[in-house]
């Protein structure tokens, strides 16, 4: 069945960059229909027990308005101010937002997106095939889960990334070894421990960069904080730039791959150093060949040692690569101009295809490392906004 939608935007995906943007454009008078299911990444793929990385208050999805903060969600249900924030507080932080903006979401999974003269062809899980004059991709980073050679060698459930390790208790009692110095690899090595799993931290980093915890700082911290960005994203200096997206990507391409680099460097949180305590770190180590013997996974590193573990855990972060969205039409793909896999973008964050425009992590090699972070809503809903409404850029638009 076809159908002419009378819809002027299709989102897919109904995750924080989803919501934003259906929010910006329905105040704007824009009718849009967004599918997928709300906030699956967060749901399926974050660690039951999670604690955001980013503070509440660098965590707000993005309304034109600024009045749907989790702060103003925490007032409106009762609940308590926490710092770090749970994953079930902002989870139940989006589902208030979705419902304050009046969203209906189309839960139907878009199979393919093909151009059309009139625009785009959605099919849907369904065989209904819709037509609309515009498409905002919000697909999320699930698919861009990085599994580095020789790593891939062995598959699941032997050699799992982190995104797939949703129960820490699943591992109880089990030998796991986790590869990554990262946020994500930090906090899946602590649930595990927590699980009473047998951990191991293999790294190629020399030591763990630990983000100080408030309690540590003075005033002479505090004076020293009005260099960092309230993005919270890149360290002094350099996170003002990242910012700023209009100004990043006025950027040369050297320039704008360090600060991106500097910006997204492995770290943990505070609040995770107690809770690795007893948890062995081998640093400065690089896996150089994986295999499985005996029902085991044999892991050898470049000093020639080697572990033997029932699991490999890889928080080894994400490299986008629009193509690995399997709802894009692989001709479409090939019409996009594309740098190392991200699409390259111009205002309103509108791809080399009209009116196909990418929101979220895929726009952060052209607007910034700030695009991998639920802040970076506060940029892209009203500059994608502008470009749809056929206004002009703004000169600059801040990302929190």
């Amino acid at each position: 069945m076809r159908t002419d939608s009378t819809a002027d935007v299709a989102i897919i995906g109904a995750g924080p960059y989803g919501l934003s943007a259906a929010a910006h454009l329905l105040h704007a008078g824009i009718d849009v229909l967004v599918f997928g299911q709300p906030m699956s990444f967060w749901r399926l793929h974050m660690p039951q027990g999670m604690l955001l990385r980013s503070s509440p208050r660098a965590s707000n999805i993005s309304d034109p308005e600024r009045r749907l903060t989790l702060a103003r969600y925490r007032e409106t249900s009762g609940l308590p101010t926490r710092n770090p924030l749970p994953l079930a507080d902002f989870l139940g932080y989006a589902e208030w937002f979705r419902k304050q903006i009046g969203l209906a979401v189309d839960n139907r999974r878009v199979m393919r997106v093909e151009p059309t003269a009139a625009g785009f062809s959605l099919l849907l899980e369904d065989g209904e095939r819709i037509t609309v004059p515009r498409v905002v991709v919000a697909g999320g980073i699930a698919p861009f889960a990085r599994r580095p050679p020789p790593l891939r060698e062995v598959g699941e459930p032997f050699v799992l990334h982190s995104v797939d390790v949703r129960q820490a208790a699943h591992f109880r009692e089990r030998r796991v070894i986790v590869i990554g110095a990262g946020q994500s690899a930090l906090e899946t090595a602590a649930l595990l421990h927590e699980a009473r799993s047998d951990v191991e931290i293999v790294a190629r980093a020399r030591r763990v960069i630990w983000i100080p915890s408030p309690e540590e700082k003075g005033l002479g911290h505090r004076i020293d904080q009005l260099s960092y960005a309230p993005t919270e994203v890149g360290p002094r200096g350099v996170g003002w730039v990242a910012a700023v997206p209009d100004v990043f990507r006025r950027l040369p391409e050297l320039p704008r791959a360090r600060i991106g680099a500097v910006c997204v460097a492995p770290m943990g949180s505070y609040w995770l150093r107690p809770r690795l305590r007893d948890v062995p770190l081998s640093m400065g180590r690089r896996a150089v060949a994986i295999s499985r013997e005996n029902g085991r996974v044999i892991l050898k590193l470049d000093d020639g040692t080697k572990r033997e573990a029932d699991h490999v855990v890889l928080g080894t972060g994400f490299h986008v690569d629009v193509a690995r969205y399997d709802f894009l039409a692989p001709a479409l793909v090939r019409s996009l101009r594309l740098a190392d896999g991200s699409p390259v973008l111009g205002t309103g964050l509108e791809s080399s295809v009209p009116r196909l425009h990418f929101v979220g992590a895929p726009a952060a090699r052209t607007f910034g490392p700030v695009m991998r972070f639920v802040v970076g809503t506060a940029y892209a809903a009203p500059a994608l906004t502008r470009a749809i409404l056929g206004r002009p850029p703004l000169p600059i638009i801040r990302a929190w």
